[in-house]
């Protein structure tokens, strides 16, 4: 039987069509309705969505596998955009980029094909979620093992600083921020910003991919830009930040075409771990004082919400650099600048009792007040 729901139409709006969301995230216009083979929809690609605020989500896969609880999809509903799962890879071909589309309950269809998948509400996703949760302990497992096996392939990260490439940036004793486009980066880098620790420390900043958006987008530009290179904007590419791509071991670097193409000098770094581990790597051989961390992950379900199937190098990359590794939360409240009410009572008795002093010791002013006050004594009179 069909339920009201899905009698319902949703959204009719413009195809927006990419295989690889966060790519996709930047075409599309509000209204539009977003075409994704995402399976497990994490959450930096459910933020971006919403942000982007498209009229419905198709999803060729399933935005919960049920291999762990990634929150994602649950950010889709809370923002009201309907998302329809499970409509079948087929629907990237049928579908093109541009034409009508229309959502109708669980039915998508443009004027020459149709399909159907599961939509998804907030009951739905939470149910999913909750069975998620029940297999998390196998995954769990998995996860562990392949960790240990990548130590072993890894360990090198902990003893050898060779192949860290001179950026020509003076890290000594510096301060080093390291943006990662994570869970709650915005915010973290909007307190930051308003408790005074940019302005009065200025630190290295360092974008990870994306992360160099970010600074932009605060009003602070780059000095390093280091990653793939398949996620940070042309703009943040040309504001003349160090740019350094992340090599496979072997040498192969994709991100390097990007900027040979854009004409744009780079260098490279191989290693195996991820980005933002190796950014701290480079931060931490060229000497700085302390890295304060933005959006960085350092979770299982981060890790699994990125594609990974371990995190044994950011393991030994935190074990490295661990003494002066610092998240931005904490930081932020360091920094934060709050005026108490004790104290400004104290500031303005301060400011009284000097007046007072300055007027009991100099003759002209206690003339002027005697000259002030003799008119009012006349007139009580």
């Amino acid at each position: 039987m069909t339920s009201r729901a899905e009698q319902t139409t949703v959204a009719i709006g413009t195809a927006r069509v990419g295989s690889r969301t966060k790519d996709l995230i930047s075409r599309l216009a509000v209204g539009d309705i977003a075409v994704i083979d995402h399976v497990d929809l994490d959450r930096v690609a459910a933020e971006g969505l919403v942000a982007a605020a498209p009229s419905a989500v198709v999803n060729a896969a399933p935005s919960i596998s049920g291999r762990y609880p990634n929150v994602g999809p649950l950010l889709l509903a809370a923002a009201r955009i309907p998302l329809v799962d499970g409509v079948g890879p087929e629907v990237m071909q049928a579908i093109h980029d541009g034409e009508e589309l229309m959502v109708s309950g669980s039915v998508v269809s443009t004027p020459t094909w149709t399909g159907s998948g599961t939509l998804q509400t907030m009951e739905t996703l939470e149910a999913d979620i909750e069975r998620a949760k029940a297999s998390l302990g196998d995954e769990l497992e998995k996860f562990a093992a392949n960790t240990l096996e990548y130590i072993r392939a890894e360990r090198h990260l902990l003893l050898d600083q060779t192949g860290v490439p001179d950026v020509g940036i003076d890290f000594k004793g510096r301060h080093v921020l390291i943006v990662v486009r994570g869970r709650d980066y915005r915010e973290d880098l909007a307190a930051l910003r308003q408790a005074g620790y940019l302005s009065q420390v200025r630190p290295v900043l360092v974008g990870v991919d994306g992360g160099a958006d970010a600074l932009l987008e605060l009003g602070h530009k780059p000095d390093l830009i280091i990653g793939d290179m398949d996620s940070v904007s042309e703009r943040s590419l040309r504001s003349g930040a160090a740019l350094v791509v992340h090599a496979y071991p072997g040498g192969k670097a994709p991100g390097a075409e990007r900027l040979e193409a854009l004409g744009l000098a780079h260098q490279r770094f191989e290693a195996l771990g991820t980005s933002e581990d190796i950014a701290m790597l480079l931060a931490d051989a060229g000497g700085c004082e302390l890295i304060v961390a933005v959006g960085t992950h350092s979770s299982m379900v981060e890790f699994l919400d990125k594609g990974r199937a371990g995190m044994a190098s950011t393991f030994l990359v935190r074990m490295k650099v661990g003494p002066i590794l610092v998240d931005a939360k904490g930081v932020s409240r360091l920094y934060a600048t709050r005026v108490r009410k004790r104290d400004l009572v104290l500031l303005v008795a301060s400011a009284l009792f000097v007046l007072l002093v300055v007027i009991l010791t100099s003759q002209p002013a206690r003339l002027f007040l005697e000259n002030l006050w003799l008119p009012i004594e006349l007139l009580v009179r």
